[in-house]
């Protein structure tokens, strides 16, 4: 949940429980870290969370988030700001396998376009998926993302004005 303009904004899964996006601490990295693909969905995205918070912790640009249902952490999420093209960027999302198809993804995403465009001076906000990932284009499309033309090594980006 998160504040917009004084309204409370509340994203919820299809189990009706809250998704909310956790900043990364000592009580819930090592649950992030463990957050594991469907095995058909390792060749789009990192096998385990941990490898997007070492990411983050060690290349200075991605700024990781644990994505929450109710009291459980069931993915991981980061976003980074790229100063050259002045585009807020989503990344690394991993929603844990026993958690998928229930609208968690849907949700993190919804609450981090949202966080996003809270931020000051926030335009757009890109993201890139392999083009075999349907699921990931479905979700992307729905969300109001559109094909930008451009690639990002073998993957599609697209873009999202705010």
């Amino acid at each position: 949940m998160f504040e917009r303009a004084g309204v409370s904004v509340d994203f919820r899964d299809r189990q009706h429980r809250s998704v909310v996006l956790d900043e990364i601490t000592d009580e819930n990295w090592r649950a992030v870290a463990d957050v594991a693909p469907a095995d058909d969905q390792r060749r789009f995205v990192a096998a385990l969370g941990a490898r997007y918070l070492l990411l983050s912790l060690r290349g200075g640009v991605w700024n990781s988030l644990a994505v929450r249902a109710g009291d459980t952490v069931v993915g991981h999420v980061m976003w980074a700001y790229d100063e050259e093209g002045g585009a807020h960027w989503i990344g690394g999302m991993i929603v844990d396998a026993a958690e998928q198809g229930r609208g968690v993804g849907r949700a993190a995403v919804r609450a981090l376009v949202g966080r996003l465009s809270a931020l000051p001076g926030c335009r757009e906000i890109r993201l890139s998926y392999h083009p075999d990932n349907a699921p990931a284009a479905r979700l992307y499309a729905d969300l109001g993302f559109v094909p930008t033309g451009e690639f990002e090594d073998e993957e599609i980006v697209a873009a999202l004005g705010v």
